[in-house]
């Protein structure tokens, strides 16, 4: 699938997924999301891909919402799915952001909504909603005080103020911190590494994390075991095991 506003492009077992509006620094407007949920939809469906790699062209990461799209009406948000078809959504898959230049509202959202994220040390993370008469209610208001200390979500959240990659690195915000222009191959490399990892693995951990959000420890432990149930029973789990004794790699199979 390819188009004028969402390019995909298959790197080995990875998706590459690129916001391509650099006229409107790759706002997203309700073509974008429906676009975006869509190459969503073919990573998860490919058996053959293990994960995908979130990016926008020409330097910029997204600059969230299309304010000129929204005051005349039109809706960047999948029904379900959330803003740009993704901060609502549930994928199985890993998604991995890889972000240069700014990242400033809901593309702020958009790469909180990804499992990892890769960053330029000169790219600006910012949720400027309150400077607009808003809030960050794509996810910025939920996620980001549960990814860094309460008092600097504060910081964010209220002022409006961006902060570079390299800050958001130290901060522990973002997994990687690169040199400018490098984030896309890096991020490619992390992706090349969860390759390795068992299919199944890797959904149920993203499936656990989510379940055990807020939940008693008990709970989650009861919900965790039931999982692990079916986990051991499956072909994979076999073979991790098998391949491990045998000091091969594995043949994942996602079964």
């Amino acid at each position: 699938m390819s188009t004028n506003e969402v390019r995909v492009q298959r790197v080995d077992s990875t998706l590459l997924i690129t916001i391509d509006r650099p006229h409107a620094r790759n706002a997203v407007n309700s073509a974008v999301a429906a676009l975006l949920s869509k190459a969503l939809d073919e990573l998860e469906a490919d058996t053959t891909l293990r994960s995908g790699v979130l990016t926008g062209s020409q330097g910029t990461f997204s600059a969230g919402m299309d304010l000129k799209a929204a005051l005349e009406g039109e809706l960047p948000t999948v029904p379900g799915r959330g803003f740009g078809g993704l901060t609502e959504a549930e994928l199985t898959k890993p998604l991995i952001a890889a972000v240069e230049g700014f990242a400033l509202g809901g593309g702020f959202e958009l790469a909180l909504s990804c499992d990892l994220i890769v960053a330029a040390e000169d790219a600006k993370f910012g949720l400027p909603e309150v400077r607009r008469g808003l809030v960050a209610a794509a996810g910025g208001v939920i996620r980001l005080p549960k990814r860094i200390p309460y008092h600097l979500a504060m910081e964010l959240l209220l002022t409006g103020r961006p902060v570079s990659g390299d800050r958001a690195g130290r901060l522990g915000l973002v997994n990687q911190v690169t040199a400018p222009g490098e984030a896309v191959a890096a991020a490619l490399e992390l992706a090349q590494q969860l390759a390795h990892s068992a299919p199944l693995s890797l959904a149920m951990v993203k499936r656990l994390v989510r379940s055990g959000d807020g939940m008693p420890e008990a709970d989650a432990f009861a919900v965790q075991r039931a999982a692990m149930d079916t986990l051991m029973a499956s072909a994979d789990a076999h073979e991790g095991m098998t391949a491990f004794a045998e000091r091969r790699e594995p043949r994942w199979t996602g079964k």
